[in-house]
């Protein structure tokens, strides 16, 4: 099944966590509004936008954040924050924040693992068995054509593809993930995930009794409004566990 799951399991998931992206998107563009407030000539805040248009995020909402980032509304300032631990059964962690509270994040990221079976680390404890890439996770149907998608991303200038059980999964490197992100939105295809992750060198699969109590630290880490990115070397999809 590998760290990502099916694609039911991936969308039930999303829809699970509409809400809290919405509030996590917002940051995301707001933030990226900060090179300009026009997507055509930036392509970070493009991306954050369609993005946020997936999940059903209202135009509204997505205006305001515009504004919030170019200053034409008053709001706060983010500040982009990085932890990396371990949680239970010794599985590597990064913790990806905007804040705009750097104690009070920090003291939350800290209680969290502390409560639930977790280390939190230094910089760079584990950050050395990941490697950053774009993911893009593409569901394999009828109508897609496999060595098409493939010609399509690596001409964009993605690194690899590689098929899985439901779909396919695109890699690439960080500076031309909206390269790619873009032309193959343009292409037609519909992107069931789309990110800039820290990908594992080495995976770890850990025991069903460290799998729940990581599954409930990651789901409580993303609920947090300053939380953005959680990722593990878990080769297990946390989606996947029941509590």
């Amino acid at each position: 099944m590998g760290r990502h799951g099916t694609i039911a399991g991936r969308k039930a998931a999303q829809d699970s966590k509409r809400a809290a992206l919405f509030t996590k998107y917002a940051k995301t563009i707001t933030v990226a509004a900060k090179d300009g407030g026009d997507p055509e000539y930036n392509a970070g805040l493009r991306t954050a936008i369609e993005k946020a248009k997936a999940i059903g995020m209202p135009n509204d909402n997505i205006a305001r954040a515009i504004k919030k980032g170019t200053g034409e509304l008053g709001g706060v300032s983010y500040e982009e924050l990085t932890f990396e631990g371990y949680g239970a059964g010794g599985v590597a962690m990064i913790v990806e924040c905007l804040t705009d509270n750097t104690n009070r994040t920090t003291s939350a990221v800290r209680s969290l693992f502390d409560k639930h079976g977790g280390n939190l680390g230094t910089p760079g404890c584990v950050s050395y068995m990941f490697t950053r890439k774009g993911v893009i996770i593409i569901e394999k149907t009828d109508d897609i054509d496999e060595d098409e998608l493939m010609e399509a991303a690596l001409e964009a200038g993605a690194d690899d593809m590689e098929t899985l059980e439901d779909s396919f999964e695109i890699t690439t490197d960080p500076s031309a993930y909206n390269d790619v992100d873009q032309a193959l939105r343009q292409a037609g295809y519909e992107l069931v995930m789309s990110e800039v992750e820290q990908v594992p060198s080495v995976e770890s699969t850990p025991d069903e009794k460290d799998l729940r109590k990581l599954k409930k630290l990651v789901d409580i880490l993303e609920e947090n409004d300053d939380v953005q990115n959680v990722h593990t070397n878990c080769a297990v999809d946390l989606d996947e566990v029941e509590l």
